[in-house]
């Protein structure tokens, strides 16, 4: 798959320009990720151009919000097929990065594609967040943490947060929700120990809904009791 649009956009939007390489790997990845969905539901957008901006140029995107800078400690919540980690990874290679996904055959992907790809500094990790969020290994360690369609702000901010450094950013990639969502985190942002700094809306090529990067600063260490066991955070949003 050429990824033309991509290219032209990520120029438009972000100032970024994407030379020959890294058109090659986000070529593979769009092959690979259509390929594998055959047999794997990793996605439900498969026309190319909607890859290239629903997935590649969203997860971009969030380098409007924060600056990846060389050995930043980043894990990407519920990646799915590695969106937004990865992409965010081709463009800046010396962060190190980490894909929490729960689901097998999409830790199998991530792990194929990363080789593919001859990825350095990646890590999948195959566990629920609110598992994972408890291993002190992964504890309020990471200095970026993101997440993207994985659920709304109360039950997410528990996700999220437990693996943020104090000091340290969340930053949730929203829909057209994003700011009901974040009125309604109030609670959650509070008791986990967040402060919302911004949001910023994000219009993408082709797509005609607002998209939004919700920015949360870890002020405070989040109590030890969050998150809580499997299910509860969904179950009883804060």
């Amino acid at each position: 798959m050429n990824v033309d649009q991509l290219v032209r956009s990520s120029r438009e939007l972000l100032g970024l320009e994407l030379g020959p390489d890294l058109q090659r790997a986000f070529s593979i990845y769009a092959d690979d990720l259509l390929a594998w969905n055959e047999n794997v539901n990793l996605t439900a957008i498969t026309a190319p151009e909607a890859v290239e901006m629903r997935h590649f140029l969203d997860s971009l995107s969030v380098l409007r919000a924060v600056s990846l800078t060389p050995g930043l400690r980043v894990i990407d919540v519920g990646t799915g097929a590695g969106f937004p980690g990865l992409p965010l990874r081709l463009i800046c290679p010396s962060i190190e990065l980490t894909l929490l996904e729960a689901t097998a055959k999409k830790t199998a992907f991530l792990e194929h594609i990363s080789k593919r790809l001859k990825l350095n500094n990646v890590r999948v990790l195959n566990a629920r967040a609110e598992e994972a969020g408890q291993l002190p290994e992964e504890r309020e360690r990471f200095d970026l943490v993101l997440a993207r369609a994985v659920a709304q702000m109360p039950v997410l901010m528990e996700y999220l947060l437990p693996f943020c450094r104090v000091g340290g950013m969340c930053v949730a990639l929203k829909g057209e929700t994003a700011h009901a969502e974040v009125r309604q985190s109030e609670t959650a942002l509070r008791i986990l120990g967040g402060h919302l700094e911004k949001i910023i809306p994000i219009e993408l090529p082709q797509v005609p809904e607002t998209h939004h990067l919700v920015l949360v600063k870890k002020v405070a260490a989040t109590p030890p009791n969050y998150p809580r066991r499997a299910g509860m955070p969904t179950k009883r949003p804060l």
